[in-house]
């Protein structure tokens, strides 16, 4: 009995992890889509859009994967959150300026 709820709590563990692992990769693609949403409208390097994007998220408080969001939902209406917004105004001005 004992060994059957070892497997069961390994199989909800495995499960588990695998659930966190689908978000990663989905949060990761995000990410990657709105790196290149930085790099296209700032013109600015690969490393420098990643750069950006934790700057925004830091600086705005906001989890990097919901900062990437809004950045490539913003690439499509044209909108993004005011504070989202002007944190990437101000991360562009310094990346060119350096």
């Amino acid at each position: 009995m004992a060994a059957e709820e070892d497997v069961e709590a390994r199989v909800a563990a495995l499960r588990e992890e695998v659930a966190q692992l689908r978000q990663a990769v989905v949060s990761h693609a995000v990410v990657d889509q709105a790196i290149g949403v930085v790099v296209a409208v700032g013109r600015v390097r690969p490393e420098q859009g990643w750069e950006i994007l934790l700057e925004i998220s830091q600086r705005t408080d906001t989890k990097l994967r919901e900062v990437a969001e809004y950045v490539v939902q913003g690439a499509h209406c044209r909108w993004l959150p005011d504070e989202i917004h002007q944190a990437l105004t101000a991360a562009l001005a310094r990346a060119r300026s350096a």
